[in-house]
């Protein structure tokens, strides 16, 4: 059996409450899990104590085990100390596309050519 530790949602429309919990990966996201290994509720501020609470015995109990946290349990981790910090792959998913990229360059191409002759004649004076 494949284990996560991995987030499960509760509270109400607009007011997320997550519960950490060590879950099998074949069942739902808010479905049924194994254990309860803390609460996240992003709704308070990131330097609060009660933001992230998780019982690290349990945590590293599962962790021996074989459980592997999914992303944003993994950096609730690092910044616990418990875990090393990982590279990230920067997917670029902000980054327009070739189409847009080619336009914006042919744009900046026409902008400084028309900017070439008022720099000359700035240039002469």
């Amino acid at each position: 059996m494949a284990v996560k530790i991995r987030l499960a949602r509760g509270g109400s429309k607009k007011r997320p409450h997550y519960a950490i919990v060590a879950a099998d990966t074949r069942k739902p996201r808010d479905g049924r899990f194994l254990e309860k290994l803390g609460t996240y509720n992003p709704l308070l501020p990131k330097d609060s104590e009660e933001r992230v609470k998780m019982d690290m015995e349990r945590v590293q109990h599962w962790l021996d085990q074989g459980a592997q946290p999914t992303d944003r349990v993994a950096r609730f981790l690092e910044a616990a100390g418990k875990k090393e910090k990982t590279e990230r792959k920067n997917m670029k998913k902000a980054e327009p596309g070739k189409k847009a990229q080619d336009r914006a360059a042919a744009r900046a191409e026409k902008a400084a050519a028309a900017d070439a002759p008022a720099e000359e004649a700035a240039a002469e004076e």
